[in-house]
């Protein structure tokens, strides 16, 4: 059986962290650093409007010499975002993430927001799979199961 973005999201812990095109910059960072985070999704009441992360920071930011403090999000974000459904397999979020060349993935279930996952939890998920795999056959070889 292929694990679900369903599955992995049931394994992560803690609120949804966002913040309003809006917001300043300055204020967005704070975020991702107080929570340890890469990326904030950017919402309009529910609606996705878009994603900010370290990496918009520094080429939008820090490269065109803005301050943080006056730079609203709308002007970084990434508009464009790409989301997957519950139902979709680590698989397929993997090669999205690959062929888009993105690290984060919403995830958006009959039209609302439910998650989002990180490449780190992707590759955690294929690790711990890959482990128990291994795990199992060793415990074949060896007689234990």
């Amino acid at each position: 059986m292929q694990t679900t973005v369903r599955d992995l999201l049931k394994r992560k812990h803690g609120p949804l962290r966002f913040v309003h095109e809006s917001d300043s910059v300055f204020d967005a960072v704070r975020q991702l650093v107080d929570n340890n985070i890469s990326a904030l999704l950017v919402l309009d009441g529910a609606e996705l409007r878009g994603i900010v992360t370290e990496r918009d920071v520094a080429r939008n930011v820090a490269l065109e010499g803005r301050h943080a403090k006056e730079t609203p999000v709308s002007e970084i974000m990434t508009r464009d975002v790409v989301v997957v459904g519950p139902t979709q397999t680590i698989e397929e979020c993997m090669h999205l993430m690959t062929e888009r060349r993105i690290r984060h993935l919403p995830v958006v279930e009959a039209g609302r927001l439910v998650g989002i996952l990180s490449i780190r939890d992707l590759v955690d998920a294929v690790v711990s799979q890959k482990q128990f795999v291994i795990e199992q056959l060793e415990g074949y070889i060896t007689g234990r199961i």
